[in-house]
């Protein structure tokens, strides 16, 4: 099951790496006042595709079922400067949330607790519409398996088809599909995608910039951050301008009321700005 045969099919405005006007679908219930995520039915991500007749299997793409009174559609985000905001130490991140509560309280957002896959610590999530996944590797893994379709030592086990693992027992090939080759060489990519360029100065963008700080907005999408010691000269100790803090908010009546993770429905990351221009509508 999978959404799409490569990363640059949704991931490509302007150039590889980007994002698109592509959504995935997610979808789930509320079963005695909680978050039923519909695993028995293919959720709670939607695989619009399949690979088709396998021996005595026809693995086709999924549909929403009509036990899902939740559904919701999530545009493809961008991934360039990847490799800065993972950079940032997480210590700076509970800093900044620290400093929220104390100034803004009614807007604070809160780091999001992520268990690193490979050393098994918590650690602060940054990655995704939820701060879902903590680190580029992570992330690559979870988008190979979810997106392309392609198990990995990180996300070993296939998406059962709606929810049927029974059709599994045609899988033509072994699990993992990829050693961890592919997905480290994914995650440098990246990595080191470079950050968007900002656009002409302008005075009206001089305006424009004095309106977003005295609103508030900077408040949560933060101008710049820094990031700490890192072995790669172009994301050691370098300051970047993603207008965001990474952190999960209370979006209030804006929220999507998806739970994922450790965020509940009523919160979302904090989305960086940088770029927007760049992106179309």
């Amino acid at each position: 099951m999978f959404n799409r045969d490569s990363c640059v099919a949704c991931h490509s405005d302007p150039a590889a790496g980007g994002g698109s006007v592509i959504v995935e679908t997610r979808f789930g219930t509320i079963t005695n006042g909680a978050f039923n995520p519909l695993t028995a039915l293919g959720g709670p991500l939607l695989q619009e595709r399949g690979i088709r007749p396998v021996g005595t299997c026809n693995i086709v793409g999924e549909v929403v079922p009509p036990q899902a009174t939740i559904v919701i559609q999530r545009r493809t985000t961008p991934t360039f400067g990847s490799g800065l905001v993972e950079s940032v130490p997480d210590e700076t991140l509970m800093e900044i949330a620290a400093f929220q509560t104390r100034v803004t309280p009614e807007t604070a957002g809160r780091p999001c607790p992520n268990v690193n896959l490979v050393s098994g610590q918590k650690v602060v999530g940054r990655f995704g519409w939820k701060c879902q996944d903590p680190n580029m590797l992570q992330f690559a893994g979870d988008a190979m398996n979810n997106e392309a379709g392609i198990t990995n030592p990180l996300f070993p086990k296939e998406n059962c088809p709606q929810g049927d693992c029974s059709l599994l027992a045609c899988d033509p090939v072994a699990e993992p599909n990829d050693d961890g080759t592919f997905m480290a060489a994914l995650a440098d990519f990246m990595r080191l995608l470079a950050p968007p360029p900002r656009g002409a100065i302008t005075p009206e963008v001089r305006v424009g910039e004095a309106v977003f700080g005295r609103i508030g907005c900077a408040a949560c999408h933060l101008p710049t951050l820094r990031t700490g010691p890192n072995p790669i000269a172009a994301l050691d100790r370098v300051d970047f301008h993603p207008y965001s803090d990474f952190l999960l908010h209370d979006m209030g009546s804006l929220n999507d009321g998806f739970p994922q993770g450790e965020a509940s429905g009523q919160e979302m990351r904090t989305a960086p700005l940088w770029g927007r221009r760049m992106i179309a509508t």
